[in-house]
């Protein structure tokens, strides 16, 4: 559900929205309670709809070429925007000069700014100058918390009553997020209460009201922010079902994320998320994807928890292959599977609700 104080977003993610390095503006397509987007920003797309592009459902939101196409969408659907939302992840430090002035246009038109790099754009000083000689604010998600707004671990999670879910993945920008959303609407729409934990900067937007980025913290305190997040759910919500967004994958050479959400969110069942098609790890040729079998047996052994569903992301896949891919898993494995943004995320909430009776 929208939230009534959502702000109306133009998102920058000039000629990446057909990568995995846009994946921040596919998930503010596909839903988001923080902010009401009008517009897409890719010249190498522009005059598609966003959600035709990336799901073959129309969203009405357009793709445009520039910042002045996306205002004037914006101003023609009766939403002026406010904010200019940086959808892209870049590598390095290095800002795209398509992006810096891009930005700059954004700022002369009056809109805010936020952003889920790792480069502060409220720290590049043309851009930090421009925003305040016009009383605009430039958001930095990946800013680190204030050391002493951090928290240790203290095993206190042993405390939360809500069935935990973690929703890993063999890999980054798999759609671990998608599938976590998914899940908690899907849950919802059966009458029971849930919470997502986000975990990323993308989750924050997309309005998770419990959530931590965990790659912008000091190490120490990484399971201690988790810890701290799920425990705020459950004091706060007391919801029957908590889904934790998954970062990286357990044996990803460079996001090895799923390790601190085991040990620190300590959950009853995972999740996992599959591109069966990919045979890399995401961004780093030569480095094969392990196996779904390996991958399962280091999870389950790790946490002394089981795999209980599959997620198939369809990427490489034509959606007519999808359920004999989705068979094939099931006969490997012998877990149920689905592509949730094919089929819906019945089947891993049947398989959800299934654990947790053996739970009780």
């Amino acid at each position: 559900m929208l939230s009534t104080q959502a702000l109306n977003a133009i998102v920058f993610c000039e000629g990446a929205f057909a990568t995995t390095y846009g994946k921040t503006a596919h998930g503010l397509v596909r839903f988001t309670r923080r902010y009401r987007v009008c517009a897409v920003i890719d010249s190498t797309l522009s005059g598609r709809d966003a959600g035709e592009f990336l799901d073959a459902r129309p969203s009405g939101i357009p793709i445009a070429a520039n910042v002045a196409e996306a205002l004037e969408a914006a101003e023609k659907a009766g939403r002026p925007a406010s904010h200019f939302v940086v959808g892209i992840a870049v590598e390095g430090r290095q800002l795209p000069e398509s992006l810096v002035t891009a930005a700059s246009e954004a700022l002369q038109a009056g809109l805010h700014i936020d952003s889920g790099l790792h480069v502060f754009l409220s720290e590049y000083q043309p851009l930090a100058q421009l925003a305040a000689s016009r009383r605009l604010k430039i958001r930095d998600i990946r800013k680190p918390p204030a050391v002493e707004d951090l928290h240790f671990f203290s095993g206190r999670i042993e405390e939360v009553g809500a069935f935990r879910t973690a929703v890993l993945g063999t890999d980054s920008a798999i759609g671990k997020r998608t599938t976590a959303w998914l899940l908690i609407r899907d849950l919802e729409k059966r009458g029971l209460s849930a919470e997502l934990i986000g975990t990323g900067q993308t989750a924050w937007m997309q309005g998770a009201e419990y959530s931590l980025v965990m790659d912008s913290l000091i190490n120490d305190f990484v399971a201690g922010e988790i810890e701290h997040a799920v425990l705020s759910a459950w004091e706060q919500k007391q919801p029957a079902h908590i889904i934790i967004e998954g970062q990286g994958s357990l044996m990803n050479p460079a996001f090895p994320g799923g390790f601190e959400i085991l040990a620190a969110a300590r959950p009853h069942f995972i999740v996992l998320q599959h591109a069966p098609a990919r045979r890399e790890y995401d961004g780093f040729p030569g480095y094969p994807l392990h196996p779904l079998a390996t991958q399962i047996q280091a999870l389950e052994l790790i946490s002394g928890k089981k795999v209980i569903a599959i997620s198939v992301n369809h990427q490489g896949m034509t959606r007519e292959e999808v359920p004999g891919v989705c068979r094939s898993i099931e006969n490997e494995t012998g877990l149920p599977c689905c592509d949730p943004l094919v089929d819906g995320s019945d089947i891993l909430v049947d398989a959800i609700l299934e654990a947790a009776k053996s739970c009780r």
